[in-house]
């Protein structure tokens, strides 16, 4: 045998007769697969769930014909010819108005019901096949009084002259249908009726279709597939109306995100550099693991340099034990965080959030199996070139060098000095590029990249720094166990007396929480901000509006009637008018309102970009969009216009978003001398109950005071679904950022069991002299809980500023809310999840017996 295999071969021999110290090696590389795996395939999750939420396209759409151009019969029939094709659906949807339920519009739209491109699925009842058969949404049933074996009578919506806007429909005939199911859809306003598209172009009679949905057939490439389409679509609508587009359905879907919030995409880029951020964490647990099992075998390499090993055969020989356990270790990670990816979504969809299952990228677990391998190896390699280094005299007197180290060297000090240095630097790059209130072409991405480049040296700054900053951290957090007694002075002691451990482990602990910290600052943020646009779109739960022009008056006793049916628990009246408008400025479709904000529930949601929210006489707040476009600021005077009318008001205050559409808030006193009728034309409601059946009976209860004259429009149902989705999004995130902790905890485990084999003769020298074994046992789960307390100090120290930076990056109108609950409840949940991992190992070292402990030689 070579020497070279020789020293390999002990290697190997040692492993075999110290299981648990292999085990704890190969458990610090299994997580750091399971965690970078488990990451991609929770990042993919993220944006399939976003893409699900806001988008309204399957995901089984490969191409999409006819977006923003249109297409006919003729394109969806010589569609469904092509070979390529597997499936293809029009996309069809019809406002009528419904006789026999009190004149209430209904809209029907096409879907196939079943299959891949259904947006839809049935719950009772049967899917149409029939004519004049329609399926109702569950909240349309409810709201309608409708069930299935109903019957209902329908009027298309035909007018006078369609180019006018202010056209007046006209009487059609009525077309009876007949409910034969009820179907569950995405989005769901109480007004929806499904039928097949075939059905559906007969029911309107319309060649002329908005788009077609094509599903390929297995193996086709979309590419050349869109080739065909679009070759097939060639002569099938009208020359003077231009080729039919053709995209595909990634795009589609991406376009539709990106219409509900362009802030999304920021949040793609980030998912992005999760997988990374798992790695470097993963990595750092696995060096951190090593460098204590090499300082615990360092008499074992010692002796294999006295009997002539040489410094390069002792790496090799290090290094390959590293590979072969990374290599295994990433097999097992990879297949537990396969299993866990695919069985995790169906448990939260049942549990109410509607998560993604991810798509199996086997590119990303042959990488991660075989990056295991190469982490392990970069992992091992400074471990190991440090014990190859030690000569083997200086190796045989020493039992721990590394973990009883205090401090740094001077180079190391130095690079962290610059690394701080320049974080800072670009830091103040980052603040420098934020947007002010009036930014034009403004791209987030480019400062959130800033932002995350100084977040990276700000925490390559921390690894290099982190044994001098424990200790006053330490001091800080160790304050109140120090005045508990002789064993919170021991816990504080024993991690302090190793401050390169306790950095090692606690750097990690620090990136998990900066990264769940940023997270929860930001949705907070993103919450808040949401709420404030939603308060403009969606003030109240209801909104009555006469059913054939915005400005219409409402029927005298209205607003009391509604009051008196105990349905609605707060009832705002306001007139609104078109013809008021700010003098020179010839805006459309931005009406003056009497609205007062102040009795809306959202009240607080109304917050004035300049100025105040002070409407009353003599005064007038403008949307943003006027004010601007007008050159006019708060303070100054405003010529408000009606008609042959004019008055001069002062300017208050400037919203962003104001409520109904509106463009100018004034005093009732001011509308009564532009001229505008005294009685009201809108009503806003709150329903006075939670949950959907209050809600479904007050729409009921208020349709029916109103009559078919009025149009009841539930505006809550907006709401709730902008928040759901938004919810669902941040779950999922905050789940892919909990594996970063779960990285950490498994670290603070591992850390302390390997230092209670270190430190076997200090434990039994305390239980020597009087301790017991439950408090050595509460000494060293103290320990572990300290690692993850002084973690979570550092985390918040980089968290708050980066997190207040990163919501700034997003607009200058975006509110930056700091949690102060939820990040207590994070740092105290760190805190116990690192006790309870250092608790196992706690309980070994408190049953070895003194004597044996003793002696024991490290």
């Amino acid at each position: 045998m070579s020497r070279r295999t020789g020293v390999l071969h002990s290697q190997l021999v040692d492993a075999a007769r110290r299981p648990a110290r292999v085990l704890l090696m190969s458990v610090a590389m299994i997580i750091a697969a399971f965690v970078t795996f488990g990451t991609a395939l929770a990042s993919n999750s993220t944006e399939q769930t976003a893409l699900n939420a806001f988008s309204g396209t399957p995901a089984a759409v490969d191409v999409v014909l006819g977006e923003g151009t249109g297409a006919t019969t003729r394109t969806l029939a010589a569609v469904r010819e092509l070979p390529e094709v597997a499936e293809a659906v029009a996309r069809i949807s019809t406002g009528f108005t419904s006789g026999s339920q009190g004149g209430i519009d209904l809209t029907v739209v096409s879907d196939p019901g079943t299959g891949p491109l259904a947006k839809v699925s049935l719950i009772r009842g049967a899917y149409p096949d029939a004519v004049n058969e329609v399926a109702v949404t569950e909240r349309t049933a409810d709201r309608l009084g409708l069930s299935v074996g109903d019957q209902v009578s329908i009027e298309p919506v035909r007018f006078d002259n369609a180019d006018d806007p202010d056209a007046r429909p006209v009487p059609a005939t009525p077309i009876p249908l007949s409910v034969v199911g009820v179907v569950d859809a995405a989005e769901d306003f109480g007004d929806s009726a499904y039928t097949t598209d075939e059905l559906a172009l007969r029911l309107t009679g319309e060649e002329w279709l908005p788009r077609i949905d094509v599903r390929l057939a297995p193996g086709v490439d979309v590419d050349s597939a869109m080739a065909a389409l679009a070759r097939a679509a060639e002569g099938t609508v009208p020359a003077d109306a231009g080729p039919v587009a053709v995209s595909s359905g990634a795009e589609i879907r991406y376009a539709e995100v990106l219409q509900v919030s362009d802030r999304v995409k920021d949040l793609f880029a980030l998912i992005g550099m999760f997988v990374a951020i798992a790695v470097v964490a993963a990595a750092m647990v696995a060096t951190s693991t090593f460098r204590i099992v090499f300082a615990q075998r360092m008499r074992q390499l010692a002796l294999l340099r006295a009997v002539g090993a040489g410094r390069g055969g002792l790496l090799r020989a290090l290094v390959a034990e590293g590979a072969i356990t990374g290599l295994v270790a990433g097999t097992i990670g990879v297949l537990a965080a396969s299993a866990l990816g695919l069985l995790l979504p169906p448990v939260l969809r049942s549990l109410g959030p509607d998560v993604a299952t991810p798509d199996y990228p086997t590119g990303w677990a042959v990488g991660v199996v075989l990056g295991t391998g190469m982490v392990t190896v970069l992992a091992v390699l400074a471990p190991a070139v440090t014990a190859a280094r030690v000569a083997p005299l200086e190796a045989l007197r020493t039992a721990s060098v590394s973990a009883g180290q205090r401090g740094i060297n001077l180079v190391r000090a130095v690079a962290g000095f610059l690394l701080a240095v320049a974080a800072l630097g670009v830091g103040l790059l980052a603040y420098l590029m934020l947007p002010g209130p009036d930014a034009q072409n403004y791209n987030a991405s480019n400062t959130l990249l800033t932002i995350v480049a100084s977040g990276a040296l700000a925490y390559a700054a921390l690894v290099a720094l982190g044994p001098l900053l424990v200790r006053p951290v330490l001091a800080a957090v160790g304050w109140p166990l120090r005045r508990l007694g002789p064993l919170g002075r021991l816990a504080v002691g024993g991690v302090g007396g190793a401050p390169r451990r306790a950095a090692a482990v606690s750097v990690v602990v620090a990136l998990g929480v900066t990264l769940v910290a940023g997270a929860l600052v930001g949705g907070a943020s993103l919450r808040e901000l949401t709420s404030r646009e939603l308060a403009g779109q969606a003030p109240a739960d209801l909104q009555v509006l006469t059913a054939d022009s915005r400005n219409g008056a409402l029927p005298a006793g209205f607003a009391d009637r509604v009051r008196a049916t105990g349905e609605v628990a707060r009832v705002v009246t306001y007139r609104s008018s078109d013809a008021v408008k700010v003098a020179g400025l010839d805006v459309g479709g931005l009406p003056g309102t009497d609205l007062d904000l102040r009795k809306l529930a959202t009240w607080e949601d109304f917050t004035a970009s300049a100025g105040t929210v002070d409407p009353g006489p003599g005064r007038v707040v403008l949307l943003r969009f006027l004010a601007e476009e007008a050159g006019l600021r708060p303070g100054d005077t405003v010529t408000v216009t009606s008609g042959e009318l004019s008055i001069d008001l002062r300017l208050t205050g400037v919203l962003d978003n104001t409520p109904i559409g509106a463009g100018l808030l004034l005093d009732p006193a001011d509308l009564d001398r532009l001229g505008v009728a005294p009685a009201p034309t809108g009503l806003l409601a709150d329903v006075a109950d939670d949950g959907e059946q209050a809600r479904s009976a007050a729409v009921r209860a208020v349709r029916a005071i109103g009559g078919p004259g009025l149009e009841v429009v539930v505006l809550a149902d907006l709401r709730d679904d902008t928040v759901s989705s938004l919810n669902t999004v941040l779950v999922v995130l905050l789940c892919l950022l909990g594996l970063t902790v779960l990285v950490a905890v498994v670290g603070v485990a591992t850390t302390t069991a390997l230092s209670v084999v270190e430190r076997v003769r200090e434990s039994g020298l305390l239980r020597a002299i009087g301790m017991s074994r439950p408090r050595l046992r509460m000494m060293l789960t103290v320990e572990a809980g300290l690692y993850g307390l002084i973690g979570a100090a550092l985390g918040l120290l980089l968290a708050l500023p980066y997190a207040w930076l990163a919501v700034g990056a997003l607009g200058a109108d975006t509110p930056v809310r700091f949690p102060a609950g939820q990040l207590a409840l994070v740092v105290l949940a760190l805190a116990v999840a690192t006790a309870l991992a250092g608790l196992l190992p706690a309980r070994r070292a408190a049953r070895v017996s003194p004597v044996a402990a003793l002696a024991v030689e490290n």
